[in-house]
């Protein structure tokens, strides 16, 4: 049992000793502050993208860094998930993105307004969050196809996981909106996969697939790899 003033000095030293610890963290952190945020890769053009960010209450539908709402997806890692060519598209025209399904507004952004969304995107993206957002638990998957009893394994391009699986699944993962690419390898030759990837509305007049702004070396990626499907994804 305590004395009275055994009582009054454990308080005072308890709340003067986490105090100081509680100074000091605050201090330890403001000190993190610039190397974690990746302060010195802070652009202009990313500043005005966080300032049109707030200005088109981006938060009232998406999450970042933790804040926001829970209506749209997720944005802090968004340019590492999606990347860029997903990002402008989707800013660009949302509905030409998702024909008749999503719900995100179009705010007939320049193309300088489009710029400065992507650098903030970006460099929010590149923070230390120590790790969070936490990534899925996800398999790695490869597929494999026999070629004169040897198997060849067709690496899945970064654009694939970017853009397609928005609208196609692959093993059961990815969107709904368009049909699962499982054997789509099986179902398409490499010419109408080229032709289709170039514009797809050229090979089916009411297609509601857009005409993605893909370079040829990532169609030919992506050829490559939708005609290894055959059905065997591992």
């Amino acid at each position: 049992m305590l004395s009275k003033s055994q009582a009054k000095a454990f308080f005072l030293v308890g709340t003067i000793g986490f105090s100081a610890i509680f100074v000091g963290l605050t201090i330890d952190t403001f000190q993190r502050i610039p190397d974690q945020t990746k302060q010195k890769t802070l652009t202009e053009s990313a500043i005005k993208g966080k300032h049109l960010f707030d200005r088109k209450n981006c938060m009232g539908c998406h999450t970042i860094m933790g804040e926001g709402a829970y209506y749209a997806p997720e944005l802090t890692k968004v340019y590492e998930r999606r990347g860029e060519v997903f990002i402008r598209s989707m800013l660009k025209n949302p509905e030409i993105m998702y024909p008749g399904q999503r719900q995100m507004t179009n705010y007939k952004l320049s193309d300088e307004e489009i710029d400065h969304l992507v650098a903030f995107l970006k460099w929010v993206g590149g923070m230390d969050l120590n790790g969070f957002p936490p990534k899925p638990d996800l398999a790695p998957q490869s597929t494999t196809i026999s070629v004169s009893a040897s198997d060849l394994k067709v690496e899945k391009p970064a654009i694939f996981s970017q853009m397609c699986v928005a609208c196609h699944s692959l093993s059961g993962q990815g969107g709904k909106a368009g049909p699962a690419l499982d054997d789509v390898g099986l179902r398409r030759d490499v010419q109408y996969l080229t032709q289709w990837l170039h514009d797809p509305v050229q090979v089916k007049a009411d297609s509601k697939m857009p005409k993605l702004p893909l370079t040829e070396k990532e169609i030919s990626e992506l050829v490559a790899f939708l005609a290894s499907l055959k059905g065997e994804v591992k």
